[in-house]
């Protein structure tokens, strides 16, 4: 017996992406990178799933949804969550607080509770086993339902064709159909009232009606279209410089490397990056080599102007077309920005700041609020420093 081909929408949309990405991610299963809007985006979902979980006769207060959020966000270090630093996972936390404090504004006192939260469904169909995880299912009544895909990226999707995989899921789902009935046991059949995608970083739904029975059938066909092509192995990169440029596997691609991938080759050896050729490419990073070239000597200039001033006693002195101006300015540095962060945890003010900046963590020694203990913690991991500040403009 043909065993069912393994499907999803991101299957789906990956392979329609770039056949060649699929390969590497399906076939040859090769992990993509850590990304932080993955991680952001799985974070808000949990709490969604919390705050809505069926199970719970009671809803969770902010507080309570806070304190979720903060647990499941601290699982995991800033760089396996894909940020590039500290400061970025920090911003990236700050806003999902964000996020969930104006939901709480917008819809604490009108929640209730749906039919369902992430509930993943496999659906064997057309020789395919069928993957989704639905977000959240609420009952419209009358055989009805509402399918939801909460979103947490800086857009909603402009076509509803991920919404066509879940009506196609759910109205095909023995499971669903028997949550249904379970509420309202004179259900024969089930339909999908609506489609919604919610966009919780600016709070707006984007609501479809049903889409027709013809549609999710071009729909589907176009899905049975591709898995057709991935059963008779058809990975033919589709090359593309927004796609490419943010690949995970470039390094291991044939568009670049100018050879198949040798899965016991790369478990032996380190699959080397191959140059482009000579093209526009090539010219803009030329330029960009030239503007970091250019401003690594406009540090070494500022460097020597200080010097000179220095030595000869000057606050301001002007050139032909510039002048400059020197001051010296006093500030604290803070580290060891893990041991930081962790002190703010312990006093309870990483709220205060969210992202702990320098600045914004120097401030905190000149907040009334702050209790003076907690000040003398942190100012005992600040270093004081001086620097000048070298000032240049136009002359007058």
């Amino acid at each position: 017996m043909v065993k069912n081909l393994s499907f999803s929408y991101s299957k789906l949309g990956m392979y329609k992406e770039c056949p060649q990405k699929y390969k590497f991610r399906y076939i040859h299963m090769l992990p993509e990178q850590p990304k932080p809007y993955f991680a952001f985006g799985s974070a808000l979902h949990e709490v969604m799933e919390y705050i809505y979980n069926p199970a719970n006769a009671a809803f969770p207060t902010l507080a309570q949804a806070l304190d979720f959020f903060e647990k499941h966000w601290n699982k995991t270090s800033f760089d396996q969550k894909g940020y590039a630093s500290p400061e970025k996972e920090l911003a990236g936390y700050a806003e999902g607080r964000r996020i969930i404090e104006a939901y709480y504004a917008k819809y604490a006192a009108a929640f209730f509770h749906p039919l369902s939260v992430e509930m993943k469904s496999t659906l064997d169909m057309d020789g395919l086993s069928l993957i989704s995880i639905l977000d959240r299912i609420d009952y419209l009544g009358d055989g009805k339902v509402k399918i939801l895909d909460y979103k947490t990226g800086k857009a909603v999707p402009s076509t509803p064709e991920q919404l066509y995989m879940y009506q196609k899921v759910a109205e095909n789902s023995p499971t669903i159909k028997a949550m249904v009935q379970k509420q309202d046991p004179a259900v024969k059949e089930l339909r999908v009232g609506q489609l919604s995608f919610y966009h919780l970083p600016t709070l707006k739904e984007v609501t479809f009606e049903r889409v027709p029975d013809k549609e999710i059938f071009d729909f589907w066909q176009g899905v049975l279209q591709v898995a057709d092509k991935i059963r008779a192995g058809q990975f033919d990169p589709t090359p593309g410089e927004t796609q490419c440029r943010w690949c995970d596997y470039r390094n291991i691609c044939p568009v670049f490397t100018g050879k198949d991938y040798n899965p016991a080759a790369a478990a032996r050896q380190q699959a080397a990056p191959v140059a482009a050729p000579e093209s526009e490419q090539d010219v803009l990073s030329a330029k960009i080599d030239r503007c970091g070239d250019l401003l690594e000597e406009a540090k070494q200039l500022q460097q020597e102007i200080i010097a000179l001033m220095r030595k000869n006693h000057f606050e301001r002195h002007f050139g032909k077309h510039f002048k400059a101006e020197l001051a010296r300015v006093e500030k604290l540095e803070f580290t060891d920005k893990e041991k930081v962060v962790d002190l703010l945890r312990t006093l309870k003010l990483l709220a205060k700041v969210l992202v702990p900046t320098q600045s914004t963590v120097a401030g905190l020694l000149t907040d009334a609020s702050v209790p003076a203990q907690a000040k003398a913690q942190l100012q005992a991991f600040a270093r004081k420093t001086e620097e000048d500040k070298l000032n240049i403009e136009k002359a007058d």
